[in-house]
């Protein structure tokens, strides 16, 4: 993983895109942190019966679950997995935000797909992160607060700024639950 440099940030001149590229190197130390050391047994862990995960398909290929699942009334909302979550952040949230609010489009293939061990799906969201990353430390202030002007409605006309804010919320409440659910499993049976 390509990590950015304490003082990549401090290079940067415009203020506002040091300050946000100093804050997502923050919450990627404390994600990545908490992900050292994960097992494959943690990764894939249903803390209830019914956990939406990431689960192997008749073809062999490991896919995200219900990626958003719709809401039923008087139901609380699934609990998740390890690996969902982290797939979540990483598809849903980092992938999907190149794909669309970002012209320089790579191949991401089947989108859902995501792999079924820790190691390799900490090493996947790692690289969705460094593509997310990269293109907010190239826009510079002035575009950073710009409308976007591209990507699905309401969206575009929001800025770039707003769209890193709401990726640092997600990976943020996201990144808890992992945490939380990482002391659960070690706590499991105590």
């Amino acid at each position: 993983m390509a990590e950015l440099p304490v003082s990549a940030s401090g290079s940067v001149s415009d203020p506002v895109s040091r300050d946000v590229l100093a804050t997502i190197e923050d919450v990627r130390r404390r994600l990545f942190g908490r992900l050292e050391g994960l097992t494959d047994a943690e990764y894939l862990w249903e803390p209830v019966g019914d956990s939406l995960s990431v689960r192997a398909g008749a073809d062999g290929i490991f896919r995200v679950e219900d990626m958003v699942p719709e809401p039923v009334p008087g139901k609380p909302d699934p609990v998740t997995t390890i690996a969902w979550r982290i797939a979540h952040i990483g598809t849903f949230c980092l992938r999907g935000y190149v794909i669309h609010f970002f012209e320089d489009v790579p191949d991401f293939g089947d989108r859902e797909a995501w792999p079924g061990t820790a190691k390799a799906g900490v090493e996947a969201l790692a690289e969705d992160w460094d593509r997310f990353v990269s293109r907010i430390a190239a826009l510079g202030d002035r575009r950073l607060v710009a409308p976007m002007g591209v990507g699905p409605e309401p969206w575009s006309n929001d800025t770039y700024l707003k769209l890193a804010l709401h990726a640092l919320d997600e990976v943020a409440h996201h990144g808890g639950e992992i945490g939380l659910l990482r002391d659960l499993y070690l706590r499991e049976g105590l």
